[in-house]
């Protein structure tokens, strides 16, 4: 069986609009995310 990841994402935030497109370091804040969730090695595939 395969497990999935999805990470929800909102690109028109209210206080910080595209937060998740702000680099930080090297990578966007969604690619952190993206990186950091498949990491664990709990997923087979992150969304």
């Amino acid at each position: 069986m395969k497990i999935v990841a999805m990470i929800p994402a909102r690109y028109a935030a209210t206080r910080f609009p595209a937060k998740l497109m702000q680099v930080l370091g090297n990578k966007t804040v969604i690619r952190h995310t993206h990186d950091n969730t498949f990491a664990t090695g709990l997923f087979d595939e992150v969304f």
